[in-house]
């Protein structure tokens, strides 16, 4: 993954974005709306062995697909990342991703701790932004509120989250999920800035620097 294409935009290959966050948190809701409102940055979407609920499609929520292909995926090192949650796989295509970054598209991956740390340690270069909920009790009450879980199922969720939340220092930023448009605006900071950085906007830089050589010589 040395080669850096030229982004006509940037001059260089797509960000990559982490964003994790507990179940239950809004992450993927807050993805969704951000892609929505920046341009040039799109969703991942996940390979998952999980049967599609009512309303997803296969090829737009989720590549659905059988468990016996998902294992065979992973023994073919198909994967970025990928990781067992509460039963069901769900993983990352690694041709998926370098074919959008290749091509300068910036890209967010909504993933877990698990498969963030799988990423940081392929040595591919990414921005991580953990979601946090505004307390406990409310990421249970919206866990609740979404009535689709059992009990068992909710204890669960919560009891992993508690565990997760400890990992957001692993993280470069931090977005509280208190209020959807407030928590967007957030994240769309984040990846404007980023965009904004020296590294990112090197070949831009250099190309407009050098308008004024040309101009001092003429």
């Amino acid at each position: 993954m040395s080669s850096e294409p030229l982004d006509s935009a940037r001059g260089k290959r797509g960000l990559l974005f982490i964003v994790s966050a507990p179940s239950g948190a809004g992450k993927t809701t807050l993805v969704e709306r951000l892609v929505h409102v920046v341009p040039n940055l799109c969703m991942s979407r996940s390979y998952t062995s999980r049967s599609a609920r009512p309303g997803e499609r296969d090829g737009v929520d989720y590549n659905f697909i059988s468990r016996a292909r998902f294992e065979q995926m992973v023994r073919a090192g198909d994967f970025l990342e990928w990781a067992d949650v509460f039963g069901n796989y769900y993983g990352t295509g690694a041709a998926d991703t370098e074919r959008c970054l290749a091509n300068g598209q910036d890209l967010v991956l909504v993933i877990d701790v698990q498969g963030a740390r799988q990423v940081r340690s392929s040595g591919i270069e990414s921005i991580g932004v953990f979601v946090l909920p505004p307390s406990a009790a409310i990421l249970e009450q919206r866990l609740r509120g979404r009535s689709k879980d059992s009990e068992e199922e909710i204890r669960k969720r919560l009891e992993v989250a508690r565990r997760e939340v400890s990992e957001c220092a692993t993280y470069e930023y931090v977005v509280v999920n208190d209020e959807l448009d407030g928590a967007v605006e957030r994240l769309r900071a984040i990846v404007l800035a980023e965009r904004a950085r020296v590294k990112a906007m090197r070949g831009t830089a250099e190309t407009i620097i050098g308008t004024f050589d040309e101009q001092k010589t003429s």
